[in-house]
């Protein structure tokens, strides 16, 4: 009975030193919209929105928010992190897909689209803190070849204000030739190490199970 105990004590322990990879946000421009209005990125146009980072960091992703048609799932999307809307230096572009792309559905808005949050993983670009970055993005794909629109909230709610990111609102910038209200985005870090509830949840369950055995054990 006693080596059982010392088990459970042990294995309980260890669940809740287990912690789970959490994305940490680099820089956050406010959440989705949905209803105000959006901006093509494909057919040919692209779109470029600023930030800037508080540290040095490696980004490891983004997500943003689109207006689709109804049941329209993004499959792909070319992007590029770069030092001006329009080019300048390089520091990171790709088409995002496959794994390292999620469309998440949200809602559908009072015109009829469906509003969803796109999540792009993968990305290892090392950018340092103080500098403006744009991150544009451009041929999105959907199966039906529908349109496909950024969503733009203008950077209401953006996140300078509390840890993530400077800069903010961001300025968009459509083909790089004036500017427009900003979109809904977030740059994302590589991952963190923050426990997530299921960690907790097991340990709790280790430790009830441990109650038990001592009330049997005293009883």
């Amino acid at each position: 009975m006693k080596q059982r105990m010392v088990s459970l004590t042990i294995l309980c322990l260890m669940l809740g030193a287990i912690p789970t990879l959490a994305q940490q946000d680099l820089y956050d421009n406010g959440p989705i919209n949905g209803t105000t209005d959006a901006w093509t990125i494909n057919f040919g146009y692209e779109l470029a929105d600023s930030f800037t980072l508080l540290n040095n960091s490696t980004v490891g992703g983004f997500n943003f928010g689109v207006w689709e048609y109804g049941g329209d799932r993004l499959t792909s999307v070319d992007w590029l992190i770069s030092s001006f809307p329009d080019g300048g230096t390089r520091y990171g572009s790709g088409t995002a897909s496959g794994s390292n792309l999620t469309d998440q559905f949200l809602s559908v808005n009072q015109y009829g689209y469906d509003i969803d949050r796109i999540t792009v993983t993968g990305l290892n670009v090392a950018l340092v803190s103080g500098n403006t970055y744009w991150l544009t993005l451009q041929n999105a794909v959907v199966p039906s070849g529908n349109p496909v629109y950024w969503d733009e909230n203008s950077g209401a709610g953006c996140g300078g204000d509390d840890g993530h990111g400077g800069g903010c609102p961001s300025i968009a910038s459509p083909g790089g030739v004036g500017s427009d209200p900003s979109e809904a985005f977030t740059i994302d870090g590589p991952g963190g190490t923050t426990p997530e509830p299921d960690s907790f949840i097991l340990l709790a369950s280790g430790i009830l199970g441990l109650t038990g055995l001592l009330r049997r054990r005293l009883g």
